[in-house]
């Protein structure tokens, strides 16, 4: 049973959490005291349960406390050797487990167990943060809350921050918090609900504040020609860019990216203090840990062309690198971790939004959020005063402390196909799905385009949420169609890297029945579709410099004559020669091309069930139920092929194994001697 302090700890946790007023998404710890008995002894022992490390507060739940022994976290203080050497006490948090389980104690471990305090919330709120980066934070601290909120000035997190806060908790029995100098809040209470009102109070009290004294237009005027431009126009520029810009981004290590246009950033990118504000960078730890200490920003207005604006987008990348090699080299010592990349991972473009990056979609999602804070910040900051983020030398120390290089070096591998984006047409079932599938847990982003857009989003579902995957309408055969299909790929995850030409349909009829309609529908939506498609996505693969995957699913048809069967057969044949074709021409960029020739794919097929599989099944005399069967007993294995081989075959082609391979066809047919290569 859950002890009653650490339920009420993690409700009061998921309500703070909940709202972005309060805090960022990972962002800030809470904690609650309470007394347990020892299974050992028997006795009453007091507990710390607080917010283990990399946890979010919104979604908490008991497994993601770390509970320790407060008498063993407390005797620390006796063994602390300083601030020099403050790192050392995270090992020491270790013994001061109580019992199996639990998340990872974090830095802020301290602050929670030395304050003399029940219950104890460290939070990240915006509107807290522009007073902390505000450069008379001090005074305004005190105009603000008076004496019942007290400055701390700026300490890294750890032992001696802990320390520091106790002391100025014990000095001042009247207060109920602290604002951390360019970092958060900390408050606290005896009982879950005094520190949950004591948060609210502070964060709302300096809302308000700011509301009612803060100047109307602390970035200053519009820059004519900064304005956002027009919603759709602004969409079709931002797909434009989005290759080049993840390209930018993705230089040291591929990343996935994420696009926002809210009305936040719009407003700041069309601003006069753009430039200044943004060059000073981000201030919150978490902040700058996730968006890296500055964005690169595009000099350029909204009404510049495409070609100008990758032109520069080229120039300032090679700048911002130049300029971040320097920001490490200046504050690196010989026990650094080396350089981890000198890539932006937040680029901004007036008139047209942000572009944020990270290793997975989530991640590069929530960059861009914490951005959006960052931007609220600096709002509120200059509204009351100036703002004042902490220098380059505290962020490099948080950046490339040996506590989050630990942490990074802890992360799970990543999966073969992580950082990767793939676009799978005839994707909501059959073969597309069980491709589409397959890449997603191989921890791809995955598009389903389907026909059926109604469809595709729930397969998409199925997959996991929207930074998993996403279904998108998609008429191969039409060229409109399809490359909104691409843009809307670009727009969700910044790129697209792996194309999967898997769209078809067939009409089993003899050269005699075959109509013209039949016969264009089928080179439509194979032939043509597959084309229209692998040239809209090579665009982009171009544009990003990072190579990619092509991958047609084409037949044993291909290459074996069967009966009844002309127009799908040679829209078949058509598709693998474009394989060969593009291996080619595409190869040059690093875009590798191949494809595979499944056969008798019975199980799941939208082709089979809609007609095909009753055709095929009376041209060869056999119950439709049966065909399955019939396929696996004429092929050298006797062994029937299903969606999931298919996708199999895909995963190969296009993970790290093959990566020397293009211009290749897989056989996925169980062996039809027929339809052997030569």
């Amino acid at each position: 049973m859950t002890n009653p302090a650490a339920a009420d700890l993690i409700a009061r946790s998921n309500r703070l959490g909940a709202d972005p007023k309060n805090t960022n998404y990972a962002g800030g710890n809470t904690s609650a005291k309470g007394t347990e008995t020892d299974p050992v002894t028997g006795e009453p022992v007091e507990l710390l349960w607080v917010k283990g490390s990399g946890g979010d507060l919104g979604s908490l739940t008991e497994s993601g406390l770390a509970v320790l022994r407060l008498d063993r976290l407390r005797a620390l203080e006796g063994v602390y050797p300083g601030v020099d050497r403050e790192d050392e006490m995270v090992a020491a948090f270790d013994y001061c487990l109580h019992g199996k389980g639990g998340a990872a104690p974090s830095i802020d471990t301290a602050m929670h167990a030395l304050v003399d305090a029940a219950h104890v919330d460290h939070l990240h709120p915006d509107a807290g943060i522009a007073i902390a980066t505000a450069a008379d934070g001090e005074a305004l601290t005190t105009k603000i809350f008076g004496d019942k909120v007290v400055w701390v000035p700026w300490r890294r997190p750890g032992f001696q921050l802990g320390l520091d806060i106790a002391e100025i908790k014990a000095r001042n029995p009247q207060a109920v918090g602290c604002i951390l100098g360019g970092h958060g809040i900390t408050a606290w209470g005896d009982t879950s609900a005094e520190a949950e009102q004591s948060s609210l109070w502070i964060i709302e009290t300096a809302a308000a504040y700011i509301a009612e004294h803060g100047a109307a237009e602390p970035f200053g005027a519009v820059v004519p020609g900064f304005e956002a431009l027009p919603e759709a126009e602004r969409r079709v520029r931002a797909a434009a860019l989005a290759p080049t810009v993840r390209g930018i981004a993705s230089r040291d290590k591929p990343m996935i990216g994420h696009f926002t246009d809210s009305d936040v950033v719009l407003d700041f990118l069309s601003r006069e203090k753009l430039a200044p504000l943004a060059a000073l960078g981000t201030s919150c730890p978490d902040h700058f840990l996730r968006t890296k200490v500055k964005p690169l920003v595009l000099d350029l207005p909204a009404t510049a062309t495409v070609e100008e604006q990758l032109a520069r987008l080229t120039e300032l990348h090679e700048a911002y690198r130049a300029e971040y090699q320097a920001y490490y080299d200046a504050h690196a010592t010989a026990e650094s971790p080396a350089i981890r990349g000198a890539d932006p991972l937040i680029v901004l473009v007036p008139g047209v939004g942000m572009f944020s990056f990270g290793a997975n979609k989530q991640t590069a999602r929530v960059a861009g959020e914490f951005y959006v804070n960052a931007i609220n910040v600096m709002r509120g900051a200059e509204s009351l005063s100036t703002y004042t983020p902490i220098s380059d030398e505290e962020k490099f120390r948080i950046e490339y402390w040996a506590l989050e290089e630990a942490k990074l070096q802890r992360m799970p591998k990543p999966k073969t196909h992580q950082g990767r984006i793939a676009f799978v047409t005839g994707a909501a079932s059959g073969i597309g799905k069980a491709i589409a599938t397959r890449l997603a847990a191989e921890g791809a982003c995955v598009v389903v385009a389907d026909l059926d857009l109604e469809k595709a989003q729930a397969t998409a579902a199925e997959l996991g949420n929207t930074d998993v995957a996403i279904g998108v309408a998609a008429n191969v055969a039409d060229a409109a169609g399809v490359q909104a299909a691409i843009d809307a790929t670009l727009l969700a995850f910044g790129g697209i890297d792996l194309v999967v030409n898997n769209a078809g349909l067939s009409l089993s009829k003899p050269l005699l029945e075959t109509t013209e309609k039949d016969w264009d529908l089928q080179h439509d939506v194979m032939a043509k579709g597959s084309f229209l498609v692998s040239k809209a996505a090579a665009a982009a693969l171009i544009a990003q410099g990072l190579g990619g995957d092509i991958i047609y699913i084409s037949s044993k048809n291909s290459v074996f004559a069967g009966p009844n069967n002309i127009a799908y057969s040679a829209t078949k044949a058509d598709q693998a020669h474009q394989v060969r074709l593009l291996a080619v021409e595409l190869g040059e960029y690093g875009v590798r091309v191949n494809g595979i020739n499944p056969d008798g794919v019975v199980r799941g097929s939208g082709i089979f069930a809609s007609g095909w599989g009753a055709n095929r099944a009376a041209t060869y005399g056999v119950k439709e139920e049966d065909l399955g069967q019939f396929y696996a007993n004429r092929t050298i294995l006797k062994r029937e092929v299903v969606p999931e081989n298919v996708a199999d075959a895909v995963y190969v082609l296009t993970g790290p194994e093959l990566s020397r391979t293009t211009g290749l066809h897989i056989p996925v047919d169980s062996g039809v001697a027929a339809a052997f290569l030569r």
